[in-house]
């Protein structure tokens, strides 16, 4: 009975290490070049496949918290309405990726700028899929992410690690929101231009599908941002604008580590412990 009850806490050892809370190190990277575009703090999250941020095709006031993002760069909306989703009630879990380089930095993505993020994942075998989300700066209204919500499986099933992973994304990845009419001087976010958007109302879809998008972004050369950056090298649809990586913590690469602190010691052996018995069935 004693060898039986030894086996079937290994097994719960193996089984807390896959579906315990772990940890995840994200890092993304504004791949732009010297003089090109920015990007407001990143949305990332790690969920169940069932928290779709946008379809394209379709008009963003179907998505909660889309246009807030697209329009400001403001992740509180979109954070809302992913916790009262079904992924969020499921145990979905997100955050605001910040780029602070300094105290009065702002925490935008410069062009070469970086930035780490160190994420809890939940139940691994329940949030197996990554999204995210950024607007491009200085824009109107155009956005990046993911509208398949399961393009991106971060675990296998069983909770292992699938990475790393890395994401790339293309300017003809980026998305027009279709809520504010595309004008440099006309209350683009971030730009120094100043003006006054005007709204309209059509369907989200990729940029660089019509007609003007290049001279769109073309319009900004020569113009700054409002922190004092002069816009000089706008992207095209082939170039690499951002890169998302994905990579275990020190932890996740350590099952004993239990309860995913880093540290292999007595809280580890309790929640093994607590599951010492015959096994069920």
């Amino acid at each position: 009975m004693g060898l039986m009850q030894s086996s079937c806490a290994v097994v719960a050892l193996a089984g807390l290490a896959a579906a315990g809370h772990a940890e995840i190190k994200v890092t993304v990277e504004n791949v732009n070049g010297a003089g090109g575009f920015f990007f407001t703090p990143f949305w990332v999250a790690l969920h169940n496949g069932e928290f779709d941020s946008y379809d394209g095709g379709t008009l963003a006031s179907m998505w909660p918290g889309l246009t807030e993002l697209a329009e400001a760069g403001d992740t509180g909306p979109i954070s809302e309405a992913f916790h009262a989703s079904p992924a969020g009630k499921a145990g979905g879990v997100d955050s605001t990726i910040l780029a602070v380089a300094f105290a009065t930095d702002a925490p935008v993505l410069n062009p070469g700028e970086r930035a780490t993020f160190t994420m809890e994942t939940g139940d691994r075998t329940v949030n197996r899929w990554f999204g995210y989300a950024s607007m491009v700066i200085p824009s109107n209204d155009l956005f990046v992410a993911n509208g398949n919500p399961l393009a991106h499986e971060i675990f296998a099933a069983n909770g292992t690690f699938n990475g790393p992973v890395v994401i790339e994304i293309t300017g003809g990845a980026s998305n027009d929101n279709g809520t504010e009419v595309n004008d440099a001087f006309g209350g683009a976010a971030f730009s120094a231009n100043g003006g006054e958007g005007a709204d309209e109302k059509v369907e989200i879809r990729n940029f660089f599908t019509e007609d003007g998008d290049s001279k769109y972004l073309a319009s900004f050369i020569g113009t700054e941002t409002v922190t004092g950056f002069e816009i000089t090298d706008p992207f095209g649809p082939d170039d690499v604008i951002v890169r998302i990586t994905i990579e275990q913590t020190a932890s996740a690469t350590c099952p004993a580590d239990v309860d995913g602190d880093d540290d292999v010691d007595f809280d580890d052996l309790l929640q093994i412990l607590d599951g010492w018995g015959p096994c069920p069935g």
